[in-house]
């Protein structure tokens, strides 16, 4: 007995160790062929409010219901499931599709465009690409239809699927549309219409000014057909000079077609106008208490500021309830600094006279709300977490989480790879970096709250100073902070870096970096934020955390400094053209 014992353990420390060599060895490979590999990514969220205000989880949830850059909200359900789109830009895969039955927990269940030949975009600025898709079904065909726009590229475009998680079909460009936001109707005589921002009939009055439009669409054949014609010229009072109107939706509630649109641009003037008509091609009535959401000329000195409201989409839950979608902000200072973008908010819907409110004039939005009856908040990570939450992913796992984001469509070349069995991931540098206007070694996840931390751990050999590898939190080609391994002269270094405009166009600045003693060994990094200031620290094998910089302010990463659409993206990224 004894000796089998014994033979049974020698044969299993030779298995042991054969499996150790191997992956050393295919860990030696990769580093020497460049690539970066990371163990894990770690991410905690801790803001304040939700430690302000703890909710009983049996009667309540916290609003946002999908926190961080999940902007344009369009939602449609067929029978009890809910099945709600967000726009992405120039990310991809492009639009993510969630599912809920009970309005509270949401689950990520796939992509729109998840292949090349639905979404090609190697060139175009990260706020450039996918905007506001708008999701429809069609109860006659038993078909969801997805319309949106690429800006940038070839317009506006319709794809279909009979399941939402996919897989969706290549786009049906219709070129005759022009201008953005395209909504699909489906009348109950099976007929179809499209309804979209575009230029006003004749020339513009004013900088601005926009109008929405309306065309029957041809549901067998998948083409546009009749005239088009103007809905709404301008928004709810043209004497006004409204702006931006856009992200039009029309539905049937009982006797009249209602026509609901954001105007004032997706700031702090954004509001939600309707109108209505007993014709689908109007005459279109304005609501008299217009605008039926906002938030502007609320006192900037509240707490916990909502902003930015609008963007809406209606909706009736199975019990007969009315809820609205909408995007919102959260800003953290004041001046409207946010840097997590536009957010996806819920709130009951109220109707008087015929017309919808969606939130009275001067009320606030709030971010408790009552659960509805029979609905608990899982806590199960598969869901759409909320409150203060943490996760951590160590990759050992077939696919990459669905969660994850690429930076424009990614090479047919495999620039990343799994370690399934110990797990970790290994990145290969591209020779793109992020202030070009292309794909680069890129794997980016949404931030979700003001005050955070995110770590990870790289094994990294550059061989030049154009090598890099580390964390990047970005925002755009010229707002970035970069934390990782790079090279200066003959020594392996830790560097902090940003973009920013030179006198040849845009470059990095080095804000703080240390040589580190051993060229090859693991280097955690690890980035703070909390009340709107960034800490950069490093941690060596069998040392302590050090700091390398702090005092960064977060405003820089902030949409009212960088401009443009998104929210910061968290990312593991790597380039042979630092």
């Amino acid at each position: 007995m004894n000796n089998s014992n014994n033979l049974f353990n020698f044969i299993f420390s030779f298995l042991l160790l054969a499996l150790i060599s191997s992956c050393s060895s295919h860990y030696a490979e990769h580093i020497k062929e460049g690539k970066a590999y990371y163990r894990y990514f770690k991410y905690d969220g801790h803001d304040t409010f939700y430690d302000q205000h703890p909710i009983d989880k049996s009667k309540q949830f916290y609003n946002p219901i999908l926190p961080g850059f999940y902007p344009d909200p369009s939602i449609c359900q067929r029978g009890e499931d809910y099945f709600l789109v967000t726009s992405t830009f120039s990310f991809f895969p492009g639009i993510p599709i969630y599912h809920s039955r009970d309005l509270v927990n949401w689950k990520l269940v796939g992509h729109v465009l998840e292949r090349p030949s639905q979404y090609m975009n190697r060139d175009q600025p990260i706020s450039y690409g996918i905007f506001a898709p708008a999701l429809s079904y069609n109860p006659k065909n038993e078909t969801f239809y997805l319309t949106t726009t690429f800006v940038g590229g070839g317009g506006n475009f319709i794809v279909t699927a009979k399941d939402p998680a996919g897989d969706w079909s290549d786009p049906v460009w219709i070129p005759e549309v022009e201008g953005i936001d395209p909504s699909l109707f489906f009348d109950d005589d099976g007929k179809a219409y499209l309804v979209n921002n575009g230029e006003p009939e004749g020339k513009a009055e004013y900088s601005g000014h926009r109008a929405i439009w309306i065309q029957e669409f041809d549901v067998e054949n998948q083409k546009m057909i009749g005239p088009r014609k103007v809905l709404i010229n301008g928004g709810h009072d043209f004497s006004t000079k409204p702006i931006w109107i856009e992200g039009p939706h029309i539905y049937k509630i009982k006797d009249y077609y209602f026509l609901m649109a954001a105007e004032g641009g997706t700031s702090i003037n954004h509001t939600e106008v309707i109108f209505r008509s007993k014709n689908v091609f109007g005459p279109y009535e304005r609501n008299p208490n217009n605008p039926i959401l906002t938030q502007k000329n609320l006192p900037e000195e509240r707490d916990y500021p909502i902003t930015n409201a609008g963007h809406a989409d209606l909706f009736q839950d199975k019990a007969g309830n009315w809820y609205s979608i909408f995007l919102a902000c959260r800003p953290y200072r004041k001046g409207n600094i946010f840097n997590i973008g536009r957010e996806t908010f819920i709130h009951p819907v109220t109707w008087e006279k015929d017309w919808p409110t969606i939130l009275e004039s001067g009320k606030t939005i709030p971010m408790v709300l009552d659960l509805p009856e029979g609905v608990t908040k899982s806590e199960d990570k598969a869901w759409m977490p909320a409150g203060n939450f943490s996760y951590t992913d160590d990759f050992k796992s077939d696919s990459l989480a669905m969660e994850w984001m690429f930076l424009r469509t990614p090479t047919e070349t495999e620039w990343y790879t799994l370690n399934r069995v110990e797990g970790g991931i290994w990145l290969d540098p591209q020779p793109t970096n992020l202030r070009e206007m292309k794909h680069t070694a890129f794997l980016g996840r949404r931030q979700q709250h003001h005050d955070f931390t995110l770590e990870t751990a790289i094994r990294f050999v550059p061989m030049s100073e154009q090598d890099f590898a580390g964390i990047s939190l970005f925002q755009r080609e010229s707002h970035y902070l970069n934390l990782g391994l790079t090279k200066d002269g003959t020594k392996t270094i830790l560097a902090l870096c940003k973009s920013q405009q030179g006198e040849d166009g845009l470059m990095e600045e080095k804000l703080a970096s240390v040589a580190l003693p051993i060229y090859d060994e693991e280097v955690k990094l690890k980035v703070q934020c909390e009340n709107g200031i960034f800490s950069f620290l490093y941690q060596l094998e069998n040392e302590d955390w050090k700091t390398l910089k702090t005092g960064i302010d977060a405003a820089y990463l902030s949409t009212a400094e960088a401009g443009g659409f998104i929210g910061t993206v968290m990312a593991l990224y790597t380039t042979h053209n630092n």
